[in-house]
C-alpha cells in the first residue's frame, strides 16, 4: 500500500511513521504538499496547532489549517487515490461545551484555529465524494502519548517536583485521546472498506477529572500526590493578572486544566463494530507519563 503523508514530523506524524513503517510511505516536503500521484491513501496532518500564548497570527491559521487543507483534498479528488483522512479538532465546534460534544452539535468556535478548522472542514463537505474513494475527517480531543508536549508535560513537572497542585477546588470531567487509539482507527480506515465516510469525534471511553490525572501522575512517578483546595475566586483572580503579566497561569491555561470538556466517541465505535477501544484512558495517561520520567 503507498500512503501520502503530510505533517510527517509533528507528534501525530511522527506515531503515524512508527506504526505504518512497512508501508510505502511518500512524506511530503514544505512546498510540496499536494504532489500525491501514485498514492491510495493520503493522510492530512499537516496543521497550525492552538497557540496558547496567543502568539500567532490569526492568518497563519487560515493559510495553514484551511488553505493548505484544501490543496491538498483538491489533488486528492484529481488523483487515483482511494482513501483521504484528515485531522481536524473538536474545537471546530467548540472551545467550551457543558454536556457531551456529539458530531450532531452546531459548531460555533471562538478563535481563528477552531475557525480556520471548521472553514477546511466545510470545504471538504462541500465537495461531493466521487465513487470509489472514502474521506474521513477526525476530531479528537486533547492527544497524548510518548513525545507529548503540553499541558500534560507541564503538570508532570509540577508533581515531579513535588510542587501541590492548587486547582483542587476545580471538579471537572474531560475526554483525551491516546494516540494509540487514534493510529487503530487510522488503520481501521485506511484498511477497511465498510467504515463510511464522514465526519468522526475521537476519545478514550472514560473521562478523567484534572485531580484524578494529578493522582495517575503522582502514582506512575513514585510521588505522593499534593491536592489543596484554593478558592476558586483567588485562583481566577491570579489567571487574570497572569494574562497581563504573562504568567504560567493565566485564564485560558486555567480553562483548559478545569473545564468539562466531554467528548462522545459512540460513532466511530460504531462505525467499527467495537464496544470499546484498545487502551483505556488511564492506561494510555500512564504510557505518555512514563515516556517523561
Amino acid at each position: 500500500m503507498s500512503i501520502f503523508i503530510t505533517g510527517a514530523s509533528g507528534f501525530v506524524g511522527t506515531s503515524f511513521l512508527n506504526n505504518f513503517k512497512n508501508e510505502v510511505i511518500c512524506v511530503s516536503s514544505r512546498g510540496n504538499e499536494s504532489n500525491i500521484d501514485g498514492a491510495e491513501v493520503v493522510i492530512h496532518l499537516a496543521g497550525k496547532a492552538h497557540d496558547l500564548k496567543n502568539t500567532s497570527a490569526s492568518q497563519e491559521y487560515y493559510e495553514v489549517n484551511t488553505e493548505l487543507t484544501k490543496k491538498v483534498y483538491d489533488a486528492f479528488l484529481a488523483t487515483e487515490a482511494k482513501v483521504f483522512i484528515t485531522l481536524s479538532s473538536v474545537k471546530a465546534v467548540a472551545d467550551q461545551f457543558e454536556g457531551e460534544l456529539t458530531e450532531q452539535c452546531h459548531p460555533n468556535p471562538l478563535t481563528p484555529y477552531g475557525k480556520s478548522k471548521l472553514l477546511a472542514e466545510q470545504y471538504i463537505l462541500s465537495n461531493k465524494i466521487p465513487e470509489g474513494k472514502r474521506v474521513y475527517v477526525l476530531r479528537p480531543c486533547m492527544i497524548h502519548g510518548p513525545g507529548n508536549k503540553g499541558n500534560l508535560n507541564l503538570l508532570y513537572k509540577l508533581v515531579s517536583k513535588n510542587i501541590p497542585w492548587p486547582l483542587g477546588a476545580f471538579e471537572n470531567k474531560r475526554s483525551f485521546c491516546s494516540i494509540d487509539n487514534l493510529m487503530f482507527i487510522i488503520k481501521e480506515l485506511i484498511e477497511r472498506e465498510d467504515i463510511p465516510s464522514g465526519i468522526y469525534n475521537l476519545a478514550d471511553d472514560e473521562t478523567l477529572s484534572t485531580n484524578e490525572l494529578i493522582e495517575i501522575i503522582a502514582t506512575t512517578t513514585n510521588k505522593k500526590a499534593k491536592i489543596i483546595s484554593i478558592s476558586k475566586k483567588i485562583i481566577n483572580t491570579i489567571a487574570k493578572f497572569g494574562d497581563v503579566l504573562h504568567l504560567p497561569l493565566n485564564t485560558e491555561r486555567l480553562d483548559k486544566l478545569t473545564e468539562n470538556f466531554v467528548v462522545s466517541n459512540s460513532k466511530i465505535k460504531t462505525s467499527l463494530g467495537i464496544e470499546r477501544l484498545p487502551i483505556s484512558a488511564k492506561d494510555g495517561l500512564v504510557k505518555t507519563i512514563q515516556s517523561f520520567i
